[in-house]
């Protein structure tokens, strides 16, 4: 079989056993450590002077290339494009949006440089599979380079409605760009609705599908490729198992002695606004408001591990949390007890597993996201004789298929506080009907059969260009 070449904006430095990353790092590795290949990517550094040729580390039948990136390079490319126009306007967050000419340009310039590190490594007969908003420009910079492989993109945030799509000044570059690959997949059959409204009515393209088709046949910018929705899953009995093992561990014997039996609320996303987690905290404060009985009798742990700390609007919602959970404990808190623990930093991922694993509920509330995997991990990690209950924002990707969570609007706060109220109350012959149809759902799409629907349609020939 063809070697598999992963490109994606960071390699990360994953281990087993090593600090929890986020679902493109765990999606990616999990899938690439089955068949080998390599992995290839920024380093996470940036140098002021010359950049140092790639490094090259073998770990098990995986290859991580890693090159760093200049200063200037990362401003305008990560933290500047990438990051204050594409994160946010995906998210719904058109708002939050700052488009400078020279930030686009530099996205473009990294993409190529990039391109041009990686031609060397390729092989004739390599599958090369693209990953994220950092990289819409790779393909076209390959085929700009004669690279004549099988070359596919995964966008593993959403895909915006072609009406905020707009706002971004150069969209037509980017969907030129993106149509370069030969197969595009999202997270949601939504995102690829988006998708395929642009195509039709902004770029004047045209899209088949047939109804038993995984994918749909886009002609545009005289390209003929694929799009297709994958939901990214993950290994939930993995994830069962880290948690059992885990459970008994000092850490969280230790938590289940402050909790003195109280109920447990468990939540962990990176510090980002996209996480609905202002909302999150406030709606708890509901619920502390409306069921009184509640009071002293639950705990809600909060885990935001840092994420872009040097970007303005990241420390600011730093700091707007910080001040709801103070403003919230200094209100409901007692000799004995805070409502909130707030954590900012960071857990291995068997911690948080084993943390998942003795919480009542677990709070995944998101304003937008691809997928979230946490709330994949939070089910897997349930012991199923006494699970917990899921409360999952219908804006995360994962709500299409975790019918059994309790699905909630993150705008709507009293909803919210209802949705917590109810879970806290489930009866125990509900929790494990739900749970066991969550696993269902998880074992049947777990990482390695999103990996193989798109590699398989990947390597398919091409559509044909009638």
């Amino acid at each position: 079989m063809s070697r598999l070449i992963i490109v994606s904006n960071r390699v990360a430095p994953i281990s087993e056993g090593g600090p929890a990353a986020g679902g493109l790092a765990i999606g990616v590795y999990d899938a690439l450590k089955e068949t080998g290949g390599m992995w290839f990517g920024w380093s996470g550094d940036t140098q002021s002077g010359p950049i140092e040729p790639i490094k090259l580390e073998e770990r098990g039948p995986v290859t991580f290339a890693t090159i760093a990136l200049s200063r200037r390079d990362y401003e305008q490319y990560y933290r500047g494009f990438s990051n204050a126009v594409l994160w946010p306007t995906f998210h719904y967050r058109c708002d939050l949006a700052h488009f400078e000419r020279q930030e686009f340009d530099g996205y473009r310039r990294v993409n190529r440089w990039l391109a041009d590190q990686l031609v060397p490594l390729i092989r004739p007969d390599d599958v090369i599979w693209v990953h994220d908003y950092h990289l819409i420009p790779f393909a076209e910079a390959l085929r700009a380079r004669h690279v004549a492989n099988r070359i596919g993109f995964f966008l593993h945030i959403p895909f915006p409605p072609a009406q905020l799509l707009l706002t971004v000044p150069p969209h037509e570059e980017l969907m030129r760009a993106l149509c370069c690959f030969d197969l595009v997949g999202f997270q949601t059959e939504g995102d690829l609705r988006a998708f395929v409204d642009y195509i039709e009515h902004e770029a004047h393209g045209q899209v088949e599908r047939r109804i038993d088709a995984r994918v749909c046949s886009v002609r545009a910018y005289d390209r003929t490729l694929r799009a297709g929705a994958y939901p990214i899953g993950i290994y939930p009995d993995e994830i069962a198992q880290l948690a059992a093992v885990g459970e008994s561990a000092s850490y969280v014997r230790n938590l289940k002695a402050t909790l003195h039996e109280r109920q447990l609320i468990m939540a962990v996303d990176r510090l980002d606004y996209s996480k609905g987690l202002v909302e999150r905290f406030r709606a708890f404060e509901k619920l502390l408001e409306a069921t009184p009985a509640r009071r002293n009798k639950v705990s809600f742990v909060q885990i935001a591990p840092p994420t872009r700390a040097d970007m303005n609007a990241y420390q600011d919602i730093r700091l707007q949390l910080e001040a709801e959970a103070g403003r919230i404990n200094g209100r409901f808190a007692e000799l004995d007890w805070a409502p909130i623990r707030y954590i900012h930093r960071q857990y291995e991922r068997q911690v948080l597993a084993a943390l998942f694993r003795i919480s009542d509920v677990g709070y995944v509330t998101p304003l937008r996201d691809g997928m979230n995997l946490v709330a994949k991990e939070y089910v897997s990690a349930q012991d199923p004789d006494d699970p917990g209950v899921l409360v999952l924002s219908r804006f995360a990707g994962a709500a299409q298929e975790l019918h059994g969570a309790l699905i909630v609007n993150p705008a709507d706060l009293a909803g919210m506080a209802d949705a917590l109220d109810r879970a806290l109350s489930m009866p125990l012959v509900e929790r494990r009907q739900r749970h066991a149809d969550m696993m269902t759902q998880l074992r049947e799409n777990n990482v390695s059969v999103w990996r193989d629907h798109f590699l398989g349609d990947l390597r398919l020939p091409a559509p044909a260009t009638g």
